[in-house]
This record gives C-alpha cells, structure tokens and sequence, in this order.
C-alpha cells in the first residue's frame, strides 16, 4: 500500500481504488488515525461512527475486487452536519437539550450518498439550531480552524465541524446547510469550496429545520468537481449514470470544463467596497482581474438595494419567526440549556415578528425577487468576496453581528453561489471568491469557479502543521 494522501480529493481517491493504490479499509483506517491524532485539538466531529465505518469499508473493499460497475462514491468518507438524520442516531442540531433525540428516519440526501457508495464516519459539530455564522457553540465548543494552530480562529458557522473536517484532511467532502450562509462562510475560512443550492433543489426530508423558506444543504469540498459530483449525487441522479458522465467526462461533467469567455459579471462598486479587509479586497481584485484574462465581460454593477441592505432584516426576521416555531419548547423553557446568543437571535419570532409583519416580508420577498430578475437579467453572476475578513480570533467576535454580510443575500433572493478558494493573507490565513448565479444556474456557478479554480494552485495549499 503506497501512503495516502490525506488531502486526496474525492477524484483522486476513486482514482486510487480504480489503480487498486489502496483500499476503502486502508483510508478509513489512515482517516481515524489522523482524527485520534488531531480531534483533541480541532473538536470537527461531535459523534464518530467508527466501527460501522470499518465494516463499509472492509464490505467496499470486496465489491472493488468483484467484477461490475460500482457507484461514483463508493469507498468515500462523506461527513454529515449534525442536523442531518441517521436512523437510530442521535441528532441534535448542536443543542444539549437534544442530546438524546434519536433520529426516527434517515435523511434523504444521507441515503442518496449512501446508495452512492459514500461511507459516513460521523456527525460534525455545528452552532446550535443552526443559527450563527461565526461557528460557535456556547455549550459544545467552537472547532478549530485548522490554518491556525496558535490561535483558535473562526473557523465559520452554523456548519463549522464539517469545514474543519474537509479542511483538516479527515474527509475529501461534508455535507453544510446554508440558510443565510452556513456553508460559503466555513468554506471561506477554511480554504474549500462550499455550494449554496437553489431553495428547492435538494430535499430538507429529514434535516432538523431553522427556516423551511430558507434551508438548503449543500456540499464542502476541496475542488470544484467534487462539488460538481456530490451535487449530482444529492439530486438523485443514478449513482452508475453519475459515474458513467464522470468515466466520459460527459453531460454536466463537460460542460463544467467550458470557456467563461463573453460572460458577463457583475463586481462591486466602489461603496460596495467598504469595510472589506485590505488583503481580502486585493485578492478579490485580483480574482476579477483574472476571470476577465479569461474573457469574461466585467460590469461595474449595483444590486437594486445595498447588496447585503435589502436582506439583512428580512433574513434576520424570517429566520426568527421559522426557527422559533421550530425551536420553542427549548427557547420558552427557562430551564433549558441553550446558548444565550442564538437564544437572543430566535426569542424574536417569539413576539417581536408577528404573524402579520411575517406575510408581509414573505410578500415584499417576492417583490425584491422580480426586481432583481429584472435588474439582472443579462448578468451572467455577480463575483464578491465570502466574506468581509479572513477568519477572526474567537476573543474579537462580536456575536451581535454577522460575517454573512455578502452570503445571505442569494438566500433571500432564492439564488444559488459557491464559495472558492482565491489566495491567503500574509499570514497565512485562506480568503474566499464567492460566484452568485440565478436560481437554478448551479452549473454556471461550478463552471466559473472551474475556470478560476484551474488557472490558480490555491486548492492544492493545505494547513500547515497538521502532519508533523
């Protein structure tokens, strides 16, 4: 058995099994070392499946010595964020009072990457009820950001474990949700790529819900056809045709390789501008600069309302009445042990948003929907940073704020985007390029992050020392 590669992608570990480098039971067993070796430290999963994920492995391991074709996952370790239901599991949404819910079912997605081929090595952490950008956990802990090790940094939230995992080389892909930013922003400041789907694209069946207008789960992973891949397998494609397309390189996985040239992009104004951290807007810049030597049109171009102006209340406020409905036998009991920031965002819904002010949003939505469309129908995507700083030390959060400055947005407008990676700062530190596409243009967010994504190296950096 030659070495794994930790940081393997999924393409390349498939590769390696094909090329009969290694076994699905070598990674798993190489995967839990390192998480023996690191979790101490970077606290990434709130529940491993260990055992269970060794006898996959092993049971893979056959099928890859048998004849016939397998799945395009087969063999790959995928983590779940702990919202996400597994049969007989406990699910609790990163809340102590839940921490002996047993999922009564499994989660749809979590069966389509299973019928995949994809093997679950556990349950990430996540700030509780899903309600935080900046990856915190009051009572569980925050993960740590793995591109510092001196400084325990943001490592980006509600989907905070699943960066740390992806980024940290426990696993080629996880699986966020992404209600006002959950997936872009721990992808950001983890150094991934991290896909914002379309509302309505991809099952909420068995995910612990914060706002069912909003929700959507999406894929982390280390390169933009990987995302492209899990995306299908989310979908509920035929896990043989998905690998057939890949084997092929055809439909979805040909047209991803397309030229960007004569598209057109939308880029921020210069009052669109402040407040962004110096480094952070230089590499944005020079990621601009870069799609357009590709041959891309960029157009200076302001959204119909300050970009984050228009949403920002509208967020918060459908956010609030949704995720308290869900949430209120924990926030309205004074007994219950709940973190006292994401109780202050939700207690809201309670009474401070009613039912009236709640239709009414829900109806402006709609109208702030079509202004956009209308605004925006010759623009191809509109390219800004994910988010305004690289990661922050956990003692500089301000938790009556938000980094979701720039993510949340396509949440409220029902668009897709997709986070990648686009340089670091001097420190080290991994800054983000976010692609937001219309509804349903998934595939043309993946094409031009693949464009972007193959003209730098950025994907191949990785934390350093990790592995001393």
């Amino acid at each position: 058995m030659s070495d794994i590669n930790p940081y393997a992608t999924i393409t390349e570990l498939c590769r390696g099994y094909r090329e009969r480098k290694f076994s699905p039971a070598d990674v798993i067993e190489a995967q839990q070392a390192r998480e023996d070796r690191l979790e101490p430290k970077l606290h990434a999963y709130i529940t491993r499946y260990s055992d269970e994920a060794c006898e996959k492995a092993r049971s893979i391991a056959q099928e890859f010595d048998a004849a016939g074709e397998l799945p395009p996952l087969a063999g790959v370790p995928i983590a779940l964020k702990d919202l996400i239901d597994m049969e007989g599991r406990v699910t609790s949404g990163g809340s102590p009072e839940r921490a002996s819910r047993v999922s009564p079912g499994t989660a749809l997605i979590a069966q389509r990457l299973m019928s995949a081929g994809a093997i679950i090595p556990g349950k990430t952490h996540t700030v509780e009820m899903a309600t935080g950008g900046w990856g915190t956990n009051e009572h569980l802990g925050a993960p740590w950001n793995p591109w510092d090790l001196e400084t325990h940094r943001t490592p980006g939230g509600s989907s905070s474990g699943s960066g740390v995992a992806v980024a940290a080389g426990y696993c080629p892909g996880a699986i966020g949700t992404d209600t006002g930013g959950s997936v872009r922003l721990p992808a950001g400041w983890c150094g991934l790529v991290g896909l914002k789907v379309t509302e309505g694209t991809l099952p909420t069946e068995g995910i612990l819900p914060l706002s069912s207008t909003l929700d959507t789960p999406g894929p982390m992973t280390r390169s933009v056809d990987d995302a492209l891949l899990m995306f299908e397998v989310l979908k509920g494609s035929d896990p043989i045709g998905v690998g057939k397309q890949v084997a092929e390189q055809t439909g979805p996985f040909s047209a991803i390789g397309e030229p960007v040239k004569s598209m057109r992009f939308a880029v921020l104004p210069d009052e669109g501008r402040a407040e962004i951290d110096s480094e952070v807007l230089d590499a944005y810049d020079k990621s601009v600069s870069e799609l357009a030597n590709l041959g891309a049109e960029i157009v200076v171009k302001a959204v119909p309302k300050e970009w984050d102006g228009f949403s920002t209340l509208a967020v918060q406020m459908i956010i609030a009445y949704e995720g308290y409905r869900f949430n209120k036998e924990i926030i309205d009991d004074e007994a219950a042990t709940m973190d006292q920031w994401v109780k202050r965002r939700l207690v809201p819904g309670r009474s401070e948003f009613d039912d009236d002010a709640y239709r009414a949003t829900l109806e402006q939505r709609k109208s702030d929907l079509a202004e956009f469309e209308r605004e925006f129908s010759d623009i191809d995507a509109i390219l800004t940073p994910t988010t305004l700083t690289p990661a922050i030390p956990l003692s500089e959060v301000d938790e009556y704020g938000s980094p979701a400055r720039f993510t949340r947005a396509a949440n409220y407008l029902a668009l897709c985007s997709l986070s990648v990676p686009n340089g670091f700062t001097e420190g080290g530190l991994p800054t983000s390029l976010m692609i937001t596409c219309h509804g349903g243009q998934e595939l043309t967010a993946l094409r031009i992050g693949k464009a972007y994504e193959a003209s730098q190296d950025w994907a191949n950096r990785h934390p350093p020392g990790l592995d001393a």
